[in-house]
């Protein structure tokens, strides 16, 4: 079966106010989508509903035609988010961190830590604990999580903060074989990517506002 997401009339209500509303798009195997809108549109809290971590006022999200609120387990496995922080402990060396993200999801590993880490650059950086790292460093850690698992929809909250040039063409490349392959990537970002080689919709938030 073709993996998709759907999302249904989607409203989010803050301080009263309708952030958005009448929300609906989707996304397939192969497609990428960037989410895009001003400061406090709501992109950082859609990715968020889209992830689970909060409930919209109304509205479903579907994967693969079910409700993920019905099938948490199978959609945890197939969903990886990387969101404004990065989310590493900062006393632990990037492969202990790796090695921990991944014993907390139910997924099965797709690349060791070394092999992750390698890929995102930080090869040699594997035991210096990540507080002694730089920003984009730390980063790039956070964002070697979505080469261990076979996570098929990665939701990326600014994912190119803090790197440098030659990462963000790095991290272009990885997204774009990610999609290549069958996956599919929901991102926001202020950076005007480089992703011509995929299929990319945009989702503006806030124009009727």
């Amino acid at each position: 079966m073709t993996a998709y997401l759907v999302a249904k009339d989607l409203e989010y209500l803050r301080n009263d106010r309708v952030l958005f509303g009448d929300l609906n798009f989707e996304i397939r195997a192969g497609e990428a989508l960037q989410i895009e809108g001003r400061n406090g549109s709501g992109k950082t809290t859609l990715l968020r509903i889209l992830c689970g971590l909060i409930n919209a006022d109304s509205g479903q999200i579907f994967w693969s035609g079910q409700d993920i609120q019905k099938q948490r387990y199978d959609y945890s496995i197939n969903m990886a988010y990387v969101g404004h922080h990065d989310g590493l402990k900062g006393d632990c060396t990037p492969i202990e961190n790796l090695n921990l993200s991944h014993a907390l999801s139910a997924a099965e590993r797709k690349l060791s830590a070394h092999e992750a880490l390698e890929q995102v650059g930080l090869k040699g950086f594997d035991h210096q604990i990540c507080r002694t790292l730089s920003a984009g460093q730390r980063r790039r850690v956070a964002l070697a999580r979505l080469l261990i698992s076979p996570s098929k929809l990665w939701i990326l909250d600014e994912p190119f903060t803090a790197i440098d040039k030659s990462g963000i063409g790095e991290l272009e490349n990885m997204i774009s074989d990610h999609v290549k392959t069958g996956g599919m990537v929901i991102l926001t970002s202020h950076h005007d990517m480089n992703l011509t080689e995929i299929d990319t919709e945009r989702l503006v938030l806030g124009q009727n506002s």
